[in-house]
């Protein structure tokens, strides 16, 4: 029989203690196998690898515990044991990130958890930009240096490094981004990354962060004077960009940072960039109305592109055009996000669609057009927005055709001789 044991620092539970004086062979992490209340003869194999370890041990015949931190169902070894196969008794303690919370004295329903490890430092760390409260479980090259070192100094933020937490070696250390890049940090394993402004949060029904809006494209009033993109089309931005938790999303001159600011209500990490400055100054205006969090960079996109956060999803918006525009589409595409979307002209979309093409997008076009219903008015400029998708794939769909011709949206049904969609 397979058993995993989790450990807290408390005594062991009777489901526990039971689990480990009946086994043959007991693995863990060597600090959490200390002190165990082993039968006579039993093996104990100290390891950091236990699924690795756990290979060729027969279980069938023998009573075999895996001893790790906290809750094993918590980002932990349990549904890497599932997917082997293995259908373990598991007998929990209190997860890591509800200790680290309680050694920093705060609620944490409204925190958000995430896992540096196995590559997700970036994602991480956007998260880290967009949320006031996260959680961060560490890793080798994703532990507190590495997250600062991306965070200062554009967020301030305060960190809590939990090390080694309720064991022998325990250290809980409150310090500034700035210091985490250059003290010596001992196996940390959750790092609280805490905006101080905001670290208590509000008293909500749900798990997590607060929920994503409940609709797209608020009213074009909503952004202030100035410049800005219908609501109909900031749609369908939006639906292409597909901002989300863990993103990085550039706003590159949309007029009004509506972009930016909808993005960051879905809870992606933003950056505006807009080359004039009393534009920035409306953009940070409209983001402190909004309640949200976004980064503003002054300056044209073209030559700082290679400073900024690499982004995953780009808006270029009506604020470049000619050959500007294309100028500025290639500039973020040679940085690989996954999504990036523009506004442009006929024969800028074109271009738009070669250089998307040039740099492996998938790219597609599309010529919006509406008006009210009953609007005695007619309907207004047309818009062309290209987009492009690196290695999209929809299940059930082929790929979108590398260069499609611009395509409009049809009329509705009984309207095509009236003023409407696509008129």
């Amino acid at each position: 029989m397979l058993t995993v044991v989790g450990r807290d620092g408390s005594p062991l539970s009777d489901a526990a203690r039971e689990a480990v004086e009946n086994a043959a062979l007991v693995m863990g992490e060597s600090g959490l196998l200390e002190g165990l209340p082993l039968a006579p003869g039993a093996r104990t194999v100290a390891t950091e690898d236990l699924p690795g370890a756990l290979q060729g041990v027969d279980v069938s015949d023998q009573d075999v515990v895996l001893v790790v931190n906290g809750d094993p169902g918590h980002f932990g070894t349990l549904r890497t044991l599932l997917e082997q196969g293995h259908a373990p008794e598991t007998v929990p303690a209190a997860p890591l990130v509800a200790r680290a919370f309680a050694q920093a004295g705060l609620p944490w329903e409204d925190a958000l958890v995430v896992s540096a490890r196995d590559g997700h430092l970036r994602q991480a760390v956007n998260a880290c930009r967009a949320h006031p409260k996260v959680a961060v479980l560490t890793g080798p090259g994703a532990g507190p240096a590495e997250l600062a070192r991306a965070l200062f100094p554009v967020t301030p933020r305060s960190f809590v490094v939990c090390e080694n937490l309720d064991g022998p070696r325990e250290r809980v250390v409150y310090v500034r981004p700035a210091e985490a890049t250059t003290r010596p940090w001992n196996h940390p394993e959750v790092v609280l990354v805490l905006d101080n402004r905001h670290a208590l949060g509000k008293h909500g029904w749900l798990s997590g962060p607060a929920p994503a809006p409940a609709g797209w494209a608020l009213p074009g009033d909503a952004f202030g004077e100035g410049p800005g993109l219908r609501p109909d089309v900031r749609a369908f931005v939006l639906a292409k960009l597909g901002p989300r938790v863990g993103d990085m999303v550039w706003d590159v001159e949309s007029g009004d940072g509506s972009i930016a600011i909808e993005c960051a209500r879905f809870g992606a990490a933003v950056v505006a960039v807009d080359r004039d400055y009393a534009t920035c100054e409306r953009i940070r205006e409209s983001v402190r109305l909004h309640g949200v969090k976004v980064a503003m960079a002054s300056g044209d996109v073209r030559p700082t592109a290679d400073h900024l956060p690499r982004p995953d999803a780009v808006f270029v918006g009506p604020g470049f055009t000619g050959r500007a525009g294309i100028e500025a589409v290639r500039a973020c595409a040679g940085l690989a996000p996954a999504r990036l979307v523009a506004i442009a002209s006929g024969d800028e979309a074109r271009g738009t669609l070669a250089v998307l093409a040039e740099h492996g997008f998938t790219g597609d076009a599309v010529r919006l057009q509406a008006s009210p219903l009953d609007s005695p008015e007619p309907p207004g400029e047309p818009v062309i927005v290209v987009w492009g998708e690196r290695d999209a794939r929809v299940p059930g769909r082929r790929p979108a055709r590398t260069g499609r011709p611009i395509a409009t949206i049809p009329a509705l049904p009984g309207e095509s001789e009236e003023p409407g969609i696509g008129a």
